[in-house]
């Protein structure tokens, strides 16, 4: 199996919900998630993001649900890190 550890993700999002709710609302979509964001580019009424996800297994289309729920959009997946069950195993 494959598990996804890692994401950086650019999305666009409104002002409201702010960073912090935004963020809760990923950490908590499918797992027990570490949530960085950054603010790439501001103007009236959006905002343009810079997401990093990291977690033991990350479920890309629960991250997806949680963005959009919270009405933002995603741009573009900027970074993916993976690793195999026998890496898994390897590293414990």
């Amino acid at each position: 199996m494959i598990y996804t550890r890692k994401l950086i993700l650019d999305v666009l999002k409104p002002h409201q919900p702010n960073a912090l709710e935004l963020c809760r609302g990923i950490a908590t979509a499918g797992g027990d998630y570490q949530v960085r964001l950054l603010v790439i580019e501001m103007d009236e009424k959006t905002e343009t993001v810079q997401l990093v996800i990291k977690g033991e297994t990350i479920d890309f289309e629960a991250v997806q649900s949680a963005i959009e729920g919270l009405g933002g959009s995603l741009h573009s997946i900027d970074e993916v890190e993976v690793c195999s069950e026998t890496e898994t195993a390897e590293t414990l």
